[in-house]
């Protein structure tokens, strides 16, 4: 596990101890592109020829510049925040042969959700992700990590008409998760997270998370890491269970609940790595370096400083675009001075804390 990780130090880090930094994925779009794609869906009274080279070509320079702005913030692995992808369950049900939409559904509020229905057999019918990994790394002077929504969220978060249960669903998709993590992987990329937001929040479910992710991970290199995002729900509900997934890293959202659960991931020895939350991607404050340090040395308490990476608790996109990138410049910082302070020895680590101790 050491040296999957260890490909995505820095070669000039600064510090000896290497805490490994990234975000979870998605970051504010800037305005203009907001703009763009109104014209270009004709969303915008306006006497304007804006057609798809338009559009693909405003998408591109979005993500060159966002993956610029995460490489200027300081991070170690970055994403584009995904300029090219509108919703996590969305934007891949348009490329499943299988789905199809009837319109947005009312989720919570006034929030609507254009959810889809798999009315037919799931097939792989284009690529998903390659020329959007395959771009941004080209852009990218530092490794690059491809989010991708996991197969049960997106059985979960769509209406099954089609096959007799949600399981039977979920691992056709993972069949196709599958496919598409080997094309990445082919066209090299060496760090997939896979999002399962609605792990926490169906827990009698874990089982079928990890025969999804069996199916994802088969034949792939050892030197690929994979990592498992889950962003909210009971933490308890699913621990030690994901200690058995065929994963790298386990990515939680700790920061937003003043990490109350953290305690859960003592209570067996926690052997995978730990991708920390320590800023708190709900909040539209950019927090002090001084409480993100605080936030860091967290996750000693569960893992050493070697199998420790940091992150936001999610996605960014909600927030106003220069506090996001404030709070990943925050982070860096913090990370950098925690590293030089277990390199002067003024980190009491001991062992990481058990809650049966």
């Amino acid at each position: 596990m050491t040296d999957v990780r260890d490909q995505f130090r820095p070669p000039n880090h600064p510090n000896d101890h290497f805490i490994l930094t990234t975000v979870v994925g998605s970051y504010p779009k800037p305005k203009w592109l907001n703009r763009a794609r109104d014209l270009y869906e004709g969303a915008l009274d306006a006497d304007v020829t804006f057609d798809e080279g338009n559009w693909e070509e405003a998408k591109a320079d979005a993500s060159r510049l966002i993956t610029q702005e995460h490489e200027r913030a300081g991070l170690d692995v970055v994403v584009d925040g995904e300029m090219r992808r509108n919703e996590m369950v969305e934007y891949f049900a348009h490329r499943i042969t299988g789905y199809e939409f009837n319109g947005p559904v009312k989720v919570w509020g006034h929030n609507y959700f254009d959810k889809p229905s798999v009315v037919s057999e799931v097939a792989y019918d284009e690529q998903w992700l390659v020329d959007e990994f395959e771009f941004v790394d080209a852009a990218a002077e530092r490794p690059v990590k491809v989010p991708i929504t996991g197969p049960y969220t997106l059985a979960n978060w769509s209406f099954n008409e089609h096959y007799d249960t949600e399981e039977d669903l979920s691992y056709a998709l993972a069949e196709l998760v599958n496919l598409e993590v080997e094309k990445l992987v082919e066209a090299g990329a060496r760090y997939i997270q896979i999002d399962e937001p609605a792990l926490a929040t169906t827990p009698d479910d874990h089982a079928i998370v990890g025969e999804c992710l069996e199916l994802i991970a088969k034949n792939i290199p050892d030197d690929v890491r994979i990592g498992l995002h889950v962003c909210y729900g009971d933490y308890s509900r699913i621990y030690p269970e994901i200690l058995d997934y065929p994963i790298d890293e386990f990515d939680v959202e700790l920061c937003n609940g003043d990490y109350e659960q953290l305690d859960v991931f003592t209570e067996h020895e926690f052997t995978k790595d730990l991708a920390l939350g320590v800023v708190d991607a709900h909040v539209a404050e950019v927090e002090p370096v001084s409480q993100i340090k605080e936030n860091v040395k967290r996750g000693f308490e569960v893992v050493p400083p070697e199998r420790l990476t940091v992150s936001p608790d999610c996605g960014l996109k909600l927030l106003p675009r220069e506090v996001a990138y404030g709070k990943m410049e925050n982070m860096v910082a913090a990370t950098r001075e925690v590293e030089a302070e277990l390199d002067a020895g003024d980190v009491d680590l001991g062992a990481p804390a058990r809650a049966d101790d």
